[in-house]
């Protein structure tokens, strides 16, 4: 009954044990040559899993500082991955590849920029792992928009957004997945939101891991009419 997984990198197939936070630290370190305070951190916190241009923007109000953020927040990460600070979450690859032998088309998509989406993939060699990768650019919006969702149903040409099933570790995946339409929409204790914060959000599934959705994929009937 579902075609398409829409699939979340950090956090919910990807362990970064802090790298995408310590990378939104060093830029706006950077940016505004200036400590990071509590309240900016859990704005950060709260904001994980959205297009990070967009995230910046609001911190600094100012476009150019908010360029100059996201610009080394990306070289950040870069150095986080390229020192070996990201995996696999436990039990991620099998479920990719078990989505997609079973017929299920699998979409990567990421609020990092195509670069460091790209650098990611590679690093964790999960090249043939997805049928699609998608990320914020100047026509597609990032979470909590539906964009990335209803990209990837265009470029994949799945005649219903009701045969979609999306899955993330934050709020915004989560309301993403619901403005698209998408019949199964699953949080993961994996990342950013915690199991209370998750159940705020509109969803189908509370899952404790990646590990756990193909099962619940294939244990939820969805009747398209």
């Amino acid at each position: 009954m579902i075609e398409l997984a829409v699939v979340d990198l950090a956090g919910t197939t990807v362990r970064d044990d802090g790298a995408v936070e310590g990378a939104f630290v060093d830029a706006l370190r950077f940016a505004t040559d200036g400590p990071v305070d509590d309240a900016t951190l859990d704005f950060v916190r709260r904001t994980m899993g959205m297009s990070k241009i967009s995230v910046f923007r609001e911190l600094l109000r100012d476009e150019d500082a908010a360029q100059t953020a996201n610009a080394e927040f990306e070289a950040a990460y870069a150095r986080r991955v390229t020192a070996g600070e990201v995996a696999p979450l436990p039990g991620a690859e099998a479920a990719l590849r078990e989505l997609r032998e079973s017929g299920v088309y699998v979409s990567l998509t990421t609020g990092f920029s195509s670069a460091t989406r790209d650098l990611l993939i590679e690093a964790l060699g999960w090249r043939d792992l997805a049928d699609l990768t998608v990320s914020p650019d100047a026509t597609l919006r990032g979470r909590p928009a539906p964009d990335l969702v209803l990209a990837s149903v265009i470029s994949l040409e799945v005649e219903d957004v009701r045969s979609v099933a999306v899955v993330g570790d934050t709020c915004n995946d989560l309301i993403s997945g619901t403005r698209a339409g998408a019949s199964v929409v699953a949080g993961v204790l994996t990342g950013a939101h915690d199991a209370r914060t998750l159940a705020s959000a509109p969803h189908t599934h509370l899952l404790g891991s990646i590990a756990e959705f193909p099962a619940a994929l294939r244990s939820r009937e969805v009747v398209l009419t």
